[in-house]
């Protein structure tokens, strides 16, 4: 089977890796500065959003109705060594292993929802999602049985975002996560946020990941590398609530 070229050197390079409160929002007539998109956009096919706010450390994001492919939830003590599994799997479902046997072009981010353990040494739980491109978000074919895949339906989501460089490593994400919460402390961000969580809980649903992260590049790639650390959240409308900037 021919092979997407990005998607192929983007594995072939993982098999040598180891390792709101309730608000309608208001904005002033002052347009935040987004940061550059990341240069792997440029190439291939990333979802669209809009950012509404932007402090010193972060960026709040605006994304539409979206479709993901995800994986079944992956237990594993290592944030990489998960990532690498459920972007093998999806790999394949790329490359053919769907009902409609099509071939899906490769897109970025590989998103990884973390769940983590409550105890140093204990397996936390990942979920890996690849955004499902443009061309087949209204009808995404289902994966062949035993891939362990799902279709997954965004309404509007709002991402809290810090961006950082390098390499993603166990070590580093911790490191990331608590800089982006550390800079939305006493903003309305962090209480939506907090919100979301809460809500989520209380319908009885699965735990909400504590963070996410997106990776841009491909292990070969050196220079240039782009990864985020996402905090994913909702804002209902039913009141006016300015945020300032």
């Amino acid at each position: 089977m021919k092979l997407n070229l990005a998607a192929a050197l983007y594995i072939i390079s993982l098999l040598f890796i180891q390792a709101s409160s309730s608000a309608r929002v208001i904005w002033s007539d002052e347009k935040p500065r987004p940061k550059e998109v990341a240069p792997s956009c440029n190439s291939i096919e990333c979802p669209v959003y809009e950012v509404i706010d932007q402090g010193k450390e972060y960026e709040i994001r605006r994304y539409n109705n979206t479709v993901w492919m995800s994986t079944s939830p992956i237990q594993n003590i290592s944030f990489v060594a998960a990532t690498r599994n459920g972007f093998l799997r999806l790999f394949e479902y790329i490359q053919g292993k769907n009902e409609k046997h099509a071939e899906i072009p490769m897109t970025a981010p590989v998103l990884t929802d973390i769940f983590p353990s409550r105890g140093p040494f204990c397996e936390s739980s990942f979920v890996v999602s690849f955004y499902v491109p443009e061309s087949f978000q209204e009808s995404p074919p289902k994966a062949e049985e035993g891939l362990g895949l799902a279709e997954t339906r965004w309404d509007v989501r709002y991402a809290a975002v810090r961006r950082f460089g390098g390499f993603v490593t166990d070590f580093n994400i911790g490191e990331e996560a608590a800089k982006l919460q550390a800079s939305l402390l006493g903003t309305p961000w962090e209480k939506a946020i907090s919100k979301t969580k809460q809500g989520k809980k209380g319908k009885g649903d699965e735990d909400p990941s504590v963070y996410s992260v997106a990776q841009y590049n491909a292990p070969f790639e050196y220079e240039g590398r782009v990864n985020e650390i996402w905090m994913l959240f909702d804002l209902h409308n039913s009141s006016k609530t300015y945020f300032p900037r």
